[in-house]
């Protein structure tokens, strides 16, 4: 019964070891998330200023033009906003985190501590 704990209390810290390397070698996902919430801020964080503009447009453009559209041609269009606006988040989210990993995106503390500096 001892090795068998033993063995399961090795095998959990090589699982604890093996995912702290790997979520250590890049933090791609903060991008990732940026741009999830708020279309064009993940872009603006891997130094995409154009393409931070157009995601970030696009997105407010389809919730204006869905609202818009829904509430003077066809309250339908209001169903389909939000979907529209989630898959556009998604997709803003996902080019985000591609580039941030081709770039080596990475966020950590300065020498002095006292600000925030990331590299890519």
């Amino acid at each position: 019964m001892k090795k068998v704990l033993v063995l399961g209390c090795v095998m959990v810290g090589m699982l604890l070891v093996s995912f702290g390397s790997l979520a250590a070698s890049s933090d791609a996902w903060i991008p990732a998330l940026g741009s999830f919430v708020i279309p064009g801020l993940g872009q603006l964080l891997n130094d995409q200023m154009d393409k931070a503009i157009l995601h970030f447009a696009v997105g407010v453009g389809i919730y204006g033009l869905g609202f818009g559209l829904g509430w003077y041609v066809s309250p339908y269009i209001l169903y389909l906003t939000p979907v529209l606006g989630l898959g556009w988040a998604i997709y803003s989210g996902y080019d985000a985190y591609t580039v941030a990993k081709e770039t080596h995106f990475t966020l950590g503390f300065v020498e002095n501590g006292v600000g925030f500096s990331y590299s890519f």
